[in-house]
């Protein structure tokens, strides 16, 4: 959530971003309300409690003509206290729904608009072309012993799949890809929960408007993540961290759970958009003075793994009415797809300045040594269905074969190519290879 001083002392700002979002402003007017209206039930309740514990201490003083008055009094202010206790608890929930009724206040260079109005900052790598009629990933998966769709929704419905052969390996081999090189800079790997508790949801920005994305388990009261950022940012919830060597890094891995809703007719064939998939994502805890520059480092991660996948892509600046609740900035890397003819998105980073750690409190202590809220950042350096998907299009070949890309080929056997019919080879460690 929000810091409660930026909307007592600067309102307008707040607005301005509910503007820039194409929000309903007017949550501003009710925030500030219901915070005014809590602090005059706090006010009521220890001034009550002020006069009982008064009254209280007039009962043991009082004479045996004044003792029943008083008696009668310290009574009607016990029942008054309890009263003013149950409207300040009745105004802490009042306070706590419109608060979180507001999403993070977006930075001053966020592009305005919405999801069309995303500006590209660069280009990198060329638009591959091809003498050939160019296939999509499923025609080529499915020439692969790559991807079985029909056997996926016959088990489980539509937008679900099988990873066969080839394409289980390439699974792999992106995961181990992808996790080699956080660790190299730096970040703990993690294998996180995909079941997570409603705290960890709605601390993290993923319940109300986003229902209708999350699978929710109800017997147990437990949702399925749609990135593992829910369970890192949890990790560290109530806790106060040590930030003093710099940011705490986490690389974590989790199948993730979608349910598209609103989306039908959009990407149906494939694996670009489906139900469940695997995900490495970077998370980030950092004081709130370094988190700009963290983003840009979690974005130069991720061009850095695309162009080891060979990979032309775009860096594109997500405009304000496209952000996330949480996110105040967000950057998207969207990958060429040749069979569309067109860049999509492959991986984002968000900065989620210290919106999300309020609402979980997690803190650091500042220089002298005081608990302050601290930022937290996420990136996807990998999310596998689609990864396979961008890999086998970009790098298809006329006879039905696919390049493999240097960085990948020591978690595929050193295979140069993957072609129809092809034995397998055991995965050959980065040392050895």
């Amino acid at each position: 959530m929000i810091d409660l001083r930026l909307v007592r002392e600067h309102p307008d700002v707040v607005r301005a971003s509910q503007r820039a979002r194409g929000a309903d402003e007017s949550r501003v007017d009710a925030l500030l309300a219901a915070d005014a209206a809590r602090r005059e039930a706090v006010k009521r309740a220890d001034d009550l409690r002020a006069e009982q514990k008064a009254a209280s201490q007039a009962v043991r003083g009082a004479s045996t003509e004044e003792r029943p008055a008083v008696l009668e009094r310290a009574r009607a202010l016990a029942a008054q206290v309890k009263e003013a206790e149950e409207a300040q608890r009745a105004a802490d929930a009042a306070l706590r729904e419109a608060h979180l009724a507001i999403p993070n206040v977006v930075h001053d260079d966020v592009p305005p608009g919405g999801e069309d109005d995303a500006v590209a900052l660069r280009t990198v790598g060329e638009v591959p072309s091809y003498d050939f009629e160019v296939r999509d990933h499923l025609q080529i998966g499915e020439a692969l012993g790559a991807i079985d769709m029909e056997r996926g929704a016959k088990v489980s419905g539509a937008r679900f799949y099988f990873l066969t052969g080839p394409g289980a390996l390439l699974e792999f081999a992106l995961a181990q890809l992808a996790i080699s090189r956080a660790v190299a800079a730096g970040f703990t790997p993690v294998v996180a929960p995909a079941l997570v508790k409603p705290e960890a949801m709605e601390g993290t920005g993923f319940l109300g408007e986003h229902d209708e994305e999350v699978y929710r388990v109800e017997r147990d009261d437990l949702y399925l993540v749609g990135t593992s950022e829910v369970a890192l940012a949890g990790m560290h919830a109530d806790e106060v961290l040590d930030l003093s060597a710099g940011p705490r890094r986490y690389a974590g891995w989790s199948s993730c759970f979608r349910r598209e809703a609103g989306s039908y007719g959009k990407d149906t064939r494939g694996i670009i958009r489906v139900h469940w998939f695997d995900k490495v994502e970077m998370f980030s805890f950092c004081r709130p003075g370094e988190a700009a520059a963290e983003h840009l480092r979690l974005l130069a991660w991720e061009e850095e793994f695309l162009q080891a996948l060979e990979l032309p892509y775009r860096v594109v600046d997500i405009a304000a009415g496209d952000l996330g609740t949480s996110a105040a900035r967000k950057y998207d890397i969207e990958a060429w797809f040749p069979s569309q003819g067109t860049y999509r998105e492959l991986t984002s980073t968000s900065d989620c300045t210290t919106f999300q750690a309020r609402r979980l409190a997690v803190r650091y202590r500042d220089e002298d040594g005081r608990p302050q809220t601290a930022a937290t950042l996420n990136g996807t350096l990998c999310a596998i269905a689609r990864t396979i998907a961008c890999l086998l299009e970009v790098h298809q070949r006329a006879d039905g074969s696919v390049h493999v890309p240097v960085a990948l080929r020591p978690w595929l056997g050193g295979h140069e190519v993957l072609t129809p019919g092809m034995t397998l080879a055991a995965p050959v460690p980065p040392a050895a290879a």
